[in-house]
Formats: structure tokens, C-alpha cells, sequence
């Protein structure tokens, strides 16, 4: 697998893609060695995720929502933003995460 190439492999329900590796250095985003792969678990569609990407300024932003799918090109997520197409190239790090706590009902007044 080169760099700039993303695969996408289904295990049972969850989905492992193959995304750029990416470190800090002296406070700048540097590609890691092409050579190493870093693969990102995701969990089936309709799970709750939080996926950390690359925006056009360098800077890493999240994704927290319902995962609505996952191909070899992009992950799409129904968050607070609304839904975000985000581009594998530009994924550093995904995870499922648990539920949305519940709001606990407020006592008398």
C-alpha cells in the first residue's frame, strides 16, 4: 500500500480503513513514513462516533454523531454541525464512543 492510496475492509460489522499517519513536529502536521500503515476501526452504521479530521488550515477538528456509512472514499456522520461528508485522506484518528448521556430530569422547583 503507497501513500496517498486508502483501503477499506469489511470484518463482520465494523469497517477498518487504512488513513494517512500523521504526527506533530515543532508544532507542524508532518506526514508520517509512507511505508507505515495506520489503520482506523470503525464500528457498523448507525453507531455513535467521534472522527477526528484535517481541515484546509492544518488544524484537526471532530465529528461527534451517528455514523451513516463508510466506503474507501469517505465516512459520513449525522452531528451537531449536521451531516459531514469527510474524506478518508484527511482522517487522523476514529473511534466508537458510548451513548449520548441522558439529561436527568430536573428536581422540584
Amino acid at each position: 500500500m503507497g501513500a496517498g492510496h486508502e483501503e477499506s475492509l469489511a470484518v463482520g460489522a465494523e469497517v477498518i480503513l487504512e488513513v494517512a499517519a500523521w504526527r506533530f513536529w515543532k508544532d507542524e502536521l508532518m506526514p508520517e513514513q509512507p511505508d507505515r500503515r495506520n489503520l482506523v476501526r470503525l464500528p457498523a452504521p448507525g453507531a455513535r462516533v467521534v472522527v477526528r479530521y484535517l481541515i484546509p488550515s492544518g488544524e484537526a477538528t471532530d465529528a461527534l454523531g451517528e455514523l451513516l456509512s463508510v466506503d474507501d472514499q469517505a465516512v459520513v456522520v449525522d452531528g451537531v454541525r449536521g451531516v459531514e461528508r469527510i474524506l478518508v485522506t484527511t482522517i487522523v484518528a476514529a473511534k466508537e464512543v458510548p451513548p449520548r448521556p441522558q439529561r436527568r430530569p430536573r428536581g422540584p422547583e
